[in-house]
């Protein structure tokens, strides 16, 4: 079974967006952890976004990078530009992804314009994740 990282500045949203879906569309063909390189904590918006999509990541919590470099990683996947230049090196024989998706915490306006923003960043990474797990999970032989 493949070992695959979501990672992210403060493994507060994108990261654990992508790491809900990544799940799903998985169906528990592949292990997935997310983390970032700080810890922000889970934002609370990220959560409302992904039960609207019926996915709990209620009980998701915010890692730090450090936390899994003893874990064989098959994939690396960076969602962030910032975490892209700072992913720290991971031996053996790892494929690296990128995807730079917006910051939806970084959001302003009313309160329905911010969740808007994380609803649109949650459709990005769940087409994102449904093609990964696609692509490099369920492949076709």
């Amino acid at each position: 079974m493949k070992n695959i990282l979501v990672l992210c500045t403060g493994n507060s949203c994108r990261s654990q967006l992508a790491e809900g879906y990544l799940r799903h569309y998985a169906e528990g063909k592949a292990n997935i952890y997310s983390a970032g390189i700080e810890t922000h904590g889970v934002n609370p918006k990220a959560v409302q976004v992904m039960a609207e999509d019926h996915i709990d990541i209620s009980s998701h919590t915010s890692n730090h990078v450090d936390e899994y470099l003893s874990i064989p990683f098959d994939a690396v996947i960076t969602v962030c530009d910032n975490a892209n230049e700072a992913c720290p090196y991971f031996p053996g024989k790892v494929e690296r992804f990128h995807q730079n998706f917006p910051d939806p915490a970084k959001a302003t306006g009313t309160a329905e314009e911010v969740m808007d923003e994380f609803r649109r960043v949650r459709d990005l990474i769940k087409v994102y994740s449904d093609d990964f797990i696609s692509e490099h999970i369920n492949q076709k032989t």
